[in-house]
């Protein structure tokens, strides 16, 4: 569908952008700035523990949706799904999302089919750049985990999830293909 179909059809369509990123208790450093000839140290973590989340942008109200697993699945991506859902509660939602194995099976299928007023809308293979969640993911490493000096993982995730949850950022994804001029003819 065009996407002046779809503001004509349903004017209150909620509009998102989802994607996933990992967390590693290895920080890593830059802009880092220290007094001539004082090297600082930057202590790394020789552990390979990781955790992982979901992060959902409403394109409109820049609004985060996000969850922490450890496990990254079709199952965990419908429970999610379910979670977006809960958040947006009798909207029509257009999901935009990348084209991840865990984004299809079974799980996907059944979520979708229960609940036809989700849409999910795969961005085309190998392009990071057009997900406005990938800048989310930049804002929050550049708040969170840059340059940390946590010890601990889920104190860590803790954070990186609290930022993604009482923050919002702005998305021009909307307005590149014409949803803020042409919305407010059909609402």
């Amino acid at each position: 569908k065009k996407l002046i179909d779809v503001v004509q059809e349903a004017p209150n369509t909620i509009f998102l952008a989802e994607d996933e990123a990992g967390l590693y208790l290895q920080a890593t450093t830059c802009y880092v700035w220290s007094p001539t000839g004082q090297t600082p140290i930057a202590r790394s973590d020789p552990g390979r523990a990781k955790t992982h989340f979901f992060g959902t942008l409403n394109l409109h109200t820049g609004q985060e949706i996000a969850m922490r697993t450890d496990v990254m699945n079709a199952e965990v991506t419908a429970q999610y799904l379910e979670i977006v859902l809960e958040a947006n509660p009798d909207m029509p939602i257009v999901l935009f999302w990348d084209r991840a194995p865990w984004h299809r099976g079974k799980p996907i299928d059944k979520v979708l089919e229960e609940n036809p007023r989700l849409e999910t809308v795969f961005f085309p293979p190998g392009s990071p750049d057009l997900n406005p969640q990938e800048h989310v993911w930049k804002a929050v490493r550049k708040e969170i985990s840059h340059n940390h000096l946590e010890t601990k993982l889920p104190i860590l995730a803790d954070s990186f999830l609290n930022e993604l949850n009482s923050s919002t950022f702005t998305s021009s994804f909307l307005d590149r293909y014409g949803y803020t001029a042409i919305c407010p003819m059909f609402k």
